[in-house]
């Protein structure tokens, strides 16, 4: 099995789609992803995601198939019974991870993360463990049992599948998938905009599935209807 995970086009944020260029980033991608044997296109339910989505899959007939658990993350203080817990910089992980690692560079490694004051009791970490269980669910249907950090093939499946999502759900889903610390993940593995990632699952030994990131952040589509933009303005 392969999932090819792509990150939606420039968004208009406040209208929840995308802009002009975003549009042409998504088709760019539709055309990267022609030649891919699809068995399923999947996205996040909000707009920039669906709509990037959508060229890719009325290029290969597919439906869309919405992942809800797949939202992008929210983040910042919470308040329980216990009281409200502010947080610093309004709790941006994007910008909390880089300087708690570069605070604590121990917490690269580990789950000591989750219990730094920049997390423990940020929103984001809700997301967190809804996606990352949810995402477990999700792979079961495709004969992937999660065991030990690993997962167990229970069935071997031939299908790639496309997934169109968002930067910070992306992010906990290469964090989860790959083991990786999710503040390591924000940190030290951006991914653009209409960028291709693929991730293989393949059975290498005794039923054991380790997944393998064979591709991050391929832009070259992105850069190709650049350059051919310029040439045609010129």
């Amino acid at each position: 099995m392969r999932l090819i995970f792509v990150r939606h086009g420039e968004p208009d944020y406040e209208r929840d789609c995308l802009t002009e260029n975003g549009i042409a980033q998504a088709k760019c991608t539709a055309k990267r992803l022609q030649d891919e044997d699809l068995s399923a296109v999947y996205s996040s339910p909000m707009g920039r995601a669906l709509e990037t989505a959508s060229y890719t899959a009325k290029t290969h007939g597919l439906d869309i198939r919405k992942l809800d658990f797949m939202h992008e993350i929210d983040w910042g203080g919470i308040e329980s019974e216990e009281g409200a817990f502010p947080l610093e910089y309004d709790g941006h992980p994007w910008t909390l991870s880089y300087r708690m690692l570069v605070e604590n560079p121990g917490l690269a490694n580990g789950d000591g993360w989750k219990e730094h004051r920049y997390f423990k009791n940020n929103r984001c970490m809700t997301f967190v463990r809804t996606i990352s269980e949810a995402l477990d669910e999700f792979l079961t249907g495709y004969g992937l049992i999660r065991e030990d950090g690993l997962y167990r093939c229970r069935e071997e499946r031939t299908d790639t599948i496309a997934l169109f999502a968002h930067g910070g759900s992306g992010a906990v889903l290469f964090s989860h998938m790959l083991n990786l610390p999710f503040p390591y993940v924000l940190s030290a593995m951006p991914y653009g905009v209409c960028s291709v990632s693929v991730i293989s699952f393949r059975e290498a030994m005794e039923g054991k599935v380790i997944p393998r990131l064979e591709l991050f952040n391929d832009m070259g589509h992105i850069a190709s209807f650049k350059q051919e933009k310029l040439h045609f303005e010129k």
